[in-house]
């Protein structure tokens, strides 16, 4: 039921999902006669959408979970680590294309962060995981695993982990192949790193976060288009707003296990 639930609660909890349902219910009070309730909900929705897409609004709601870690620069100052570990995102595994031009952007990024850092190891594992939730649909972390070959990686380099579905399956799945006592480095966007990190620190494990995909610092005040509203602002909203209600919401997916 909370495989379920959670992208129900993302979904609705999205700013451009919230604005349209004010605005909705606008539409509905006016028509009811309710005018001074209809103009409120419609300025809430208006200003919603207007603030959700507004770049200064936008960076300072994500810009604290980019900036909690740094990028790794030398995997090799952090001494020696058994596994580079990529967790999974979008892919489009029906799409008839080589497994890297099927990968989202935030998997090309996120894997090719991975193999940076897999350079320096050269005994280490790059462990790609990301299952999928429909059963007649290929997970990520095979897409992953064929594109890391078709760029060189050994197979026997390369473990798939394609059964988790969310963050906590990944922690629990890392756990039960490396052990708690194994160092890795943990590759993720940078928005997501925080949540990921608490996850697998829960399950007693010592990740190093290796965050990539960065998402502000692109833009400035200087440039016109920073106080202009976009869709690439209102992105940046739903992003911060989904990973704010998954680090809320983080114990509720260990319950039980």
């Amino acid at each position: 039921m909370l495989d379920t639930l959670k992208p129900l609660v993302g979904a609705f909890a999205a700013p451009l999902a919230l604005a349209t349902l004010l605005v909705l219910l606008a539409a509905l009070a006016l028509w009811r006669g309710r005018r001074v309730l209809g103009r409120l909900l419609l300025v809430l929705g208006l200003l919603l959408i207007f603030l959700s897409s507004w770049a200064p609004v936008a960076n300072r709601l994500l810009a604290p979970l980019e900036g909690a870690y740094p990028p790794v620069w030398d995997p090799r100052d952090h001494g020696d680590v058994t596994a580079v570990v990529v967790l999974g995102a979008g892919w489009e595994p029906d799409f008839d294309a080589p497994a890297s031009i099927r990968l989202s952007t935030s998997s090309s990024v996120r894997l090719m962060e991975g193999l940076r850092l897999l350079e320096a190891p050269p005994e280490a594992k790059l462990v790609v995981s990301g299952g999928s939730r429909r059963a007649d649909e290929a997970p990520v972390a095979q897409g992953y695993a064929a594109a890391a070959q078709a760029l060189g990686v050994p197979a026997e380099r390369i473990v798939v982990l394609d059964t988790p579905t969310d963050t906590a399956q990944e922690a629990y799945a890392v756990r039960e192949l490396l052990g708690t006592e194994a160092r890795f480095l943990l590759v993720t966007s940078a928005s997501h790193m925080p949540r990921s990190v608490r996850h697998f620190e829960r399950l007693g494990l010592s990740p190093i976060a290796s965050p990539t995909h960065y998402r502000t610092g692109r833009d400035g005040p200087h440039r016109l288009g920073y106080w202009v509203p976009s869709s690439d602002a209102l992105r940046k909203t739903e992003r911060a707003v989904y990973e704010y209600l998954g680090l809320r919401a983080l114990e509720w997916d260990h319950r039980g296990r």
